[in-house]
């Protein structure tokens, strides 16, 4: 697994090792001892899995007070995933994170 920083410190981009053959692939897409290891948080509360049609704008998350992490993955096609700093107050206010992840 390799995790880089982005331009915002809450965002990183976690990337899983991939073993591929010629039947297919296996990774892993969560592992609490090695997101441990990267200082990640590891209280896992909800799982959730959509499909969108080509073009489709989904999800604008704010949960204030409540806040929650996001693990965001791809199983085909690609995602435009843009995260905003909306917290007043905070250094990095108004700026912005945008990567496109893809299988």
């Amino acid at each position: 697994m390799q995790v880089s920083p982005t331009r915002l410190p809450e965002v990183l981009l976690i990337e899983p090792q991939v073993f591929g053959d010629s039947r297919g692939f296996f990774l892993e897409t969560w592992h609490q001892a090695r997101y441990q290891e990267y200082g990640l948080p590891t209280h896992f509360v909800q799982d959730n899995l959509s499909y969108s049609k080509r073009g489709t704008l989904r999800g604008l998350h704010y949960q204030y007070p409540h806040t929650q992490g996001k693990l965001v993955f791809v199983v085909q096609g690609e995602i435009l995933d843009v995260a905003v700093d909306i917290r007043t107050g905070s250094p990095t206010f108004g700026k912005a994170v945008t990567v496109c992840l893809s299988d």
